[in-house]
């Protein structure tokens, strides 16, 4: 009798054991990576570059030069969300900074119409609901 509830015991502890081991496991797989690319952090986000460029109707003359500037925004504000040494209140004047002088790039390369197509596909440039207490924006 003794005996049955050893075994009874140790196979149980052997069980939580190899319960406990796989759990710990599944803990340390490593996550799935982000899709290659990921988020492009600028004007279109989510859309890749072939969909933006079918939106503004660029020319066959336009796509590498508008290709160029948007990569290098993209550049440039993976590589600020990666700097470590810059104040997250910094970070936003900068990208800020980073998203201003790509538009104005993008302006003197696109058309009116493009500009504004460019400027309503913009997140940045969309106005967020005014939430109470909120003032209106001054006009000069």
């Amino acid at each position: 009798m003794k005996f049955t509830k050893t075994l009874a015991l140790a196979t149980l502890i052997a069980g939580s054991l190899i319960a406990g081991s796989s759990a710990l496991q599944a803990q340390d797989a490593p996550a799935t990576p982000p899709p290659a690319g990921g988020p492009p952090g600028g004007r279109g986000a989510g859309q890749n570059f072939d969909q933006i460029a079918k939106q503004l109707e660029l020319t066959d003359d336009q796509k590498p030069k508008v290709k160029t500037i948007l990569d290098d925004m993209r550049q440039k504000m993976r590589d600020l969300r990666n700097d470590t040494s810059v104040a997250q209140e910094d970070k936003r004047g900068k990208m800020k900074e980073i998203r201003d002088a790509s538009t104005a790039k993008l302006k003197e390369i696109l058309t009116a119409d493009q500009f504004a197509k460019w400027q309503k596909l913009a997140p940045g440039q969309r106005q967020r609901p005014a939430a109470p207490g909120d003032k209106a924006p001054e006009k000069n």
